[in-house]
């Protein structure tokens, strides 16, 4: 009965009042979530959202299916518990740039490493937003914030190039502006088994409203971005007149049927491709080349959770005992009285 059932996204949502400030892109990365469980149609039931501390981490209030509002940084950490304990349930992390990151990085790359199967949506708006503006992991050198009066000396952290440092085999990245697409990439993270990792940047109205405009203004969206799709050929601009080839060991990008380039030397994204060199430099590319969006790297590998479930059943296969008291009585006994 439960596989003739169609969902919808209505289904997914729950009866809270979503408490995020109007205008946030916070809301429209859940309303894409919602549309793309319905797209993958697993049962509310069997659904588990995870999260940290911030802004985003207030996701699992507004879904109708199992979820945990956990510490600061500890989503993937718990997360791993969950899927570990109960492979059959769909689960999902949601966090921020800076929960993710910071206190959470060393979970965050552990969960990564060891390709646990779970859906890790990093909400990126390069700034702390609950506690009120300061800066985070992720923003530029040079940013003023309340926590960095003079401008932050530090360099950011990458996500795409954490990810995949940490051995990834599932990262692509999104803007919260662009419904459709986002939709369409949670809902193949979901598809792929292990650890994906979904970078959505998002817009802070209130303490870092606009960081993403260079990028999300449809003005200049179509010069300054390409999405990315396995199999199609790298192009972009406001009528896919421009594309990407190598020029040596580098990216370039190119106006097609200009300067001897035709549609022929435009690169063919190939997101199963298991060497890393192409995909972290379509993750890398910025300043004068557009911004790669789309499922940039999708590769499969062994689940750290289906590796777990399957040495604990041949440890089983091969041990009589079944409870603690014959575990206890199975050596050398004796009884005192």
């Amino acid at each position: 009965m439960e596989e003739a059932l169609k969902y919808q996204a209505q289904d997914y949502k729950s009866d809270q009042h979503v408490r995020w400030c109007p205008g946030c892109g916070d809301h429209a990365v859940l309303n894409c979530i919602h549309k793309a469980m319905a797209e993958l149609g697993t049962a509310p039931h069997n659904v588990a959202v995870i999260s940290g501390i911030g802004c985003s981490s207030r996701l699992p209030y507004y879904m109708n299916s199992y979820g945990f509002h956990t510490i600061h940084g500890r989503a993937a950490a718990i997360a791993t518990g969950v899927k570990t304990a109960r492979p059959d349930l769909s689960v999902w992390v949601v966090t921020g740039d800076g929960d993710c990151l910071a206190i959470g990085g060393n979970h965050f790359i552990h969960a990564v490493r060891r390709n646990v199967n779970l859906n890790i949506a990093l909400f990126n708006n390069k700034i702390y937003g609950l506690t009120k503006g300061q800066y985070s992991p992720t923003s530029e050198r040079g940013f003023v914030s309340k926590s960095s009066p003079f401008g932050t000396v530090e360099e950011p952290f990458i996500p795409a190039e954490l990810a995949l440092g940490a051995r990834g085999n599932f990262f692509a990245r999104t803007i919260d502006v662009d419904l459709k697409n986002t939709t369409e990439v949670f809902a193949e993270a979901a598809r792929h088994k292990g650890a994906s990792v979904v970078e959505v940047l998002v817009n802070c109205v209130i303490f870092n409203h606009g960081i993403h405009k260079h990028i999300t203004d449809k003005e200049y969206r179509a010069e300054r971005t390409i999405f990315l799709r396995h199999g199609e050929k790298m192009l972009f601009g406001k009528d896919n007149e421009k594309g990407l080839v190598l020029d040596g060991l580098k990216l370039k990008a190119v106006t097609v049927g200009k300067d001897g380039y035709t549609l022929d030397d435009i690169l063919v994204h190939d997101a199963h491709e298991k060497d890393i060199a192409l995909h972290l430099m379509l993750s890398l590319m910025k300043d004068d080349m557009p911004l790669a969006l789309g499922v940039i790297r999708e590769v499969e590998a062994p689940c750290y959770d289906e590796a777990v479930a399957g040495q604990i059943a041949e440890v089983q296969a091969k041990n009589p005992a079944r409870t603690l008291k014959e575990v206890l009585m199975k050596g050398e006994v004796w009884e005192v009285k």
